[in-house]
């Protein structure tokens, strides 16, 4: 059997953490045995009892499940807790997972399709080129979600229809080549990894519909039109004055 390494960031997330991970857990993954790596990146609610709790009850159920939890004691940002547990996976493919359920672990099967059937190295969920189900949310993010995308695709010359998509899948040996070099704190990390990524020649490069469960900012969602205008930068940043 193959590993599959889903690594999980978490910030703040009692509410949801159980959930997501009884979902990763019972998540199909043909011809793949799983790993999950928590990355706590400095909660400071009730996050860091719910999945040690958590574990705890599913290690009885799931037996052939690897649990693997890094504990940080200061918030650094998704990107730094993304670059951890990276160097944490020992997996064939090597998937992120939000704690928030915003991303429907159900799905993974459909990720994991290229990998076996198109010898891909890297495959991007997209929320918009699919058919399952998609919350209507906000239109000036869905904008934005373009602009960046647009904008990062005339850099890397890619044609990708969501760069900011928060399911990403990789083959094992190139996330950890890549980890050791990102810089990325926080959300950054998604237009840093697109560019850095397109810059390896000869990486197959798949993107597939999957679905999408959004928050509002009343239910906890964390990213801001902050992040959005400071992502213009990074995708200049991590494109044309990064090797």
């Amino acid at each position: 059997m193959k590993t599959l390494s889903i690594v999980i960031p978490i910030f703040n997330e009692e509410d949801f953490i159980e959930k997501t991970l009884l979902a990763v857990c019972k998540s199909t993954t043909p011809s793949f045995d799983k790993e999950i790596i928590i990355v706590d990146d400095g909660s400071k609610d009730n996050t860091r009892q719910s999945i040690e709790k958590s574990i705890l009850s599913l290690k009885s159920k799931y037996k052939n499940i690897i649990f693997k939890t890094y504990f940080k004691k200061v918030n650094a940002g998704k990107g730094a807790a993304l670059k951890d547990g990276f160097q944490l996976s020992t997996g064939n493919i090597v998937l992120v997972q939000d704690a928030d359920l915003e991303y429907n672990p159900d799905d993974y099967s459909i990720l994991l399709e290229p990998f076996s059937k198109n010898d891909a190295d890297v495959v991007y969920g997209s929320r918009f080129i699919s058919n399952r189900p998609h919350r209507v949310l906000y239109f000036w993010h869905s904008v934005m979600n373009i602009f960046l995308t647009t904008y990062s695709n005339m850099l890397t010359n890619l044609n990708l229809s969501d760069m900011e998509t928060g399911y990403k899948a990789f083959k094992g040996e190139v996330i950890r080549t890549i980890a050791p070099k990102l810089e990325s704190k926080r959300f950054g990390f998604e237009p840093e990894i697109t560019a850095r990524v397109a810059k390896i020649k000869g990486l197959k490069i798949y993107e597939v519909g999957i679905s999408y469960s959004g928050r509002t900012y009343a239910e906890g969602k964390k990213i801001s039109w902050k992040d959005g205008a400071k992502a213009l930068w990074e995708i200049f940043k991590f494109n044309l004055l990064r090797s």
